[in-house]
């Protein structure tokens, strides 16, 4: 049994398809935002991801 294991756990901000009925407007609005916010930094990572394959494709020939 690791330490950490007995430490409480940071609540989740978000969990895809959970109930929104209890949700005030602020915590909608909270929610909303770190959503966008995510979106955006996995938007990035795939832009990145898309720009090595395009290096590759390009070194490789393939294409």
């Amino acid at each position: 049994m690791r330490d950490d294991d007995d430490r409480p756990r940071k609540a989740v901000a978000h969990e895809i398809g959970q109930p929104l009925d209890t949700l005030s407007l602020a915590d909608l609005d909270a929610r909303i935002a770190l959503l966008q916010a995510e979106i955006a930094r996995i938007e990035a990572a795939r832009a990145a991801k898309h720009a090595a394959q395009g290096a590759a494709d390009s070194f490789f020939k393939r294409g």
